[in-house]
């Protein structure tokens, strides 16, 4: 009778070892390998960490990380009075590389940099995910290392980062460590402090232009990112992701520099080491918003003596005199909106018709300033969808000014 074997060879099922291919030899470059790190034990099992440390006087480009400037600026910019007087030691600084650049439930940050001051150091740690089912290590470690800290410092992290990093938490039926953190998004302040001058304020942008830093060909762009994880975890080649590291140590590096540098200019905003007019606005405006008239004045004063494009020039000396107004200082007002209307500032013209007409009812003047006003808009080149509207309410004013004047 034949035996078992015999029969399953007939079947054609292999039998014995002798014809099973052998393993594939597993990828010689996995992350360990290829950075320098370590595997870190949570309650939720392993994580594999990059760390970074860095003395206060390393400076990206030439701004410092540390900086002892007081954010009370930066408080009152943010409307959170939490932020005065807080120890930068309660910093945390938060940048993720994710699969995705749209975020989304299924997106997930597998790698995570975070920074805090610490001693004497800038303590850098790079939490990387080397497959998914490690996610919840990963979310844990984070936790443990933002404990210590207060407050978040991100750039576009209100938009990006802190809704992706809760969703995950969420996704695991765990509270975000992120929800009670202050959150200052520097994104926003660079938006207010230099769109007048710099037409891209991307993170690597400002390293550039403010933070005098330049990135090494190590670095990747964002775009590129989110692709190099998948083929690594398709391949196991861990060598591509040694640019992703670095751009991610950049950004986080340039947070805690950014934060620096605008700490310190906001609070001594008068000092010599503003170059450009555009800034000295630009700071001008977002103390006027404060209503720090006094400073603000003397920042438009100062950026008026600069050599300013004529736009930023009249658009400076329209937003002066709205103060010197406001502060009943007309006098002041009046010169400024000459100098405006001089240039052919139609905002200008209708505050000095204003003006003559209902403060010192001399309504030959205001019939002046009108109709000048009425010309600018008539001129070629002037948008027609606020031609209408303001040729109604120029007309109805000369009607007005021209029934007073005849009694």
């Amino acid at each position: 009778m034949p035996s078992l074997s015999d029969r399953l060879k007939s079947l054609g099922v292999h039998v014995g070892a002798q014809d099973i291919p052998p393993p594939q030899p597993a990828n010689p470059y996995t992350i360990d390998r290829v950075l320098d790190g370590h595997l870190t034990s949570t309650p939720q099992g392993e994580t594999y960490i990059v760390e970074g440390r860095y003395s206060y006087d390393y400076a990206q480009g030439i701004t410092p990380l540390w900086n002892d400037q007081p954010l009370d600026a930066i408080a009152a910019w943010a409307h959170d009075e939490r932020l005065r007087g807080l120890d930068p030691h309660s910093l945390a600084f938060l940048d993720t590389e994710t699969t995705g650049l749209s975020g989304g439930t299924g997106t997930y940050a597998f790698l995570i940099g975070v920074g805090r001051f610490e001693g004497s150091e800038f303590h850098l740690e790079q939490l990387f995910m080397r497959d998914p089912i490690e996610e919840p290590a990963q979310l844990a470690a984070l936790e443990e290392f933002l404990a210590p800290c207060s407050a978040l410092v991100t750039f576009n992290g209100k938009a990006f980062d802190v809704p992706i990093l809760t969703t995950r938490y969420l996704t695991h039926g765990w509270r975000s460590p992120l929800a009670d953190q202050i959150h200052v998004d520097l994104l926003h302040l660079a938006r207010r402090l230099w769109r007048d001058r710099l037409p891209s304020r991307t993170l690597p942008n400002l390293e550039y232009q403010i933070l005098g830093a330049l990135r090494t060909q190590d670095d990747v762009p964002g775009w590129m990112i989110p692709q190099m994880y998948f083929d690594y975890l398709r391949s196991g080649d861990a060598r591509p992701l040694k640019s992703v590291f670095y751009h991610n140590a950049m950004d986080v590096l340039s947070l805690a520099a950014l934060l620096s540098h605008t700490a310190a200019l906001l609070a001594d905003p008068m000092s010599d080491r503003i170059d450009h007019a555009e800034d000295l606005l630009a700071m001008a405006k977002l103390f006027e918003e404060q209503e720090q008239y006094d400073m603000a004045i003397q920042l438009y004063l100062r950026g008026l003596e600069a050599n300013l494009p004529e736009e930023a020039t009249i658009n400076a000396l329209h937003r002066l005199a709205l103060i010197h107004k406001r502060l009943d200082n007309l006098a002041e007002a009046v010169t400024l909106w000459e100098e405006a209307a001089r240039r052919q500032h139609l905002h200008s013209h209708v505050e000095l018709a204003k003006y003559y007409e209902h403060r010192l009812q001399d309504y030959d003047a205001a019939i002046h300033w009108a109709e000048t006003a009425l010309s600018i808009i008539e001129q070629p080149g002037f948008p027609p969808y606020e031609k209408h509207q303001w040729r109604a309410e120029l007309e109805h004013r000369l009607e007005r000014l021209h029934r007073k004047r005849n009694g």
